[in-house]
């Protein structure tokens, strides 16, 4: 059986992640324990909380050697809010702060948006395919699932873009390299990177947990790619 485990590292948000993944996995665990991280088949880091206080929380619970074995060894892993964000190199809240370096890139503040936009970034707001040229207003439904096409075999599958989901963060996932940003959404005329991969390794700036069904077919795709692994 395959078995999900969601690391515990001392920040908030981490239940209502456990219940979405266990409507599509019987064996998920929460643990920060570093013989569970090693044992499981895929990992989740949720979670929301400063970049430095995640970093912390991994070092000093001795987690960083398994999480980043874990990666090594091409095994699922999920981040999700500020779990999405320590997958990049460096965070730049409160201070210059390591992260996971999964991925390249940094972990910035908003820049200053439209008149009137207030961070933090909160509440439901759509993913997008990254393109140049954003989708033409009133863009059909045939257009937009051919468009849904390009997520096919990604943890998207099946997510129609345009898809609401549940956004609440000061800070933005900023990669280097475009083929990582896997989704965009735009907030105060800035379009941001709302989901990152890079092969076994997915980022979601968002809540999946709490973004209705668009959301939970994230975490069943998940759990599907971490069957297969």
């Amino acid at each position: 059986m395959t078995r999900i485990c969601v690391v515990d590292y001392g920040v908030g948000n981490i239940f209502s992640a456990i219940k979405g993944l266990k409507r599509f996995a019987e064996d998920v665990v929460l643990s920060e324990d570093p013989k569970e991280l090693h044992e499981a088949d895929a990992l989740v880091l949720p979670g929301q909380g400063s970049f430095e206080a995640g970093m912390r929380g991994l070092t000093i619970r001795n987690l960083l050697g398994e999480v980043k074995m874990a990666a090594e060894k091409g095994k699922p892993i999920l981040g999700i809010c500020l779990g999405a964000q320590l997958l990049l190199e460096k965070g730049f809240e409160f201070g210059e702060w390591e992260g996971l370096g999964f991925l390249p890139g940094n972990v910035v503040r908003f820049p200053p948006l439209e008149h009137g936009t207030k961070t933090p970034h909160m509440g439901w707001n759509s993913i997008e395919i990254p393109s140049i040229n954003p989708p033409p207003p009133g863009e059909g439904g045939a257009e937009r699932q051919e468009r849904g096409n390009q997520w096919k075999g990604t943890v998207l599958e099946g997510v129609a873009p345009g898809a609401d989901m549940y956004f609440i963060h000061s800070y933005i996932l900023q990669p280097k390299d475009r083929p990582h940003v896997l989704a965009e959404t735009m907030y105060g005329g800035l379009t941001f990177a709302s989901v990152i991969d890079r092969g076994a390794i997915v980022g979601c700036q968002f809540h999946p947990e709490k973004s209705g069904e668009a959301g939970l077919r994230i975490l069943r795709n998940f759990v599907a790619m971490a069957q297969k692994s």
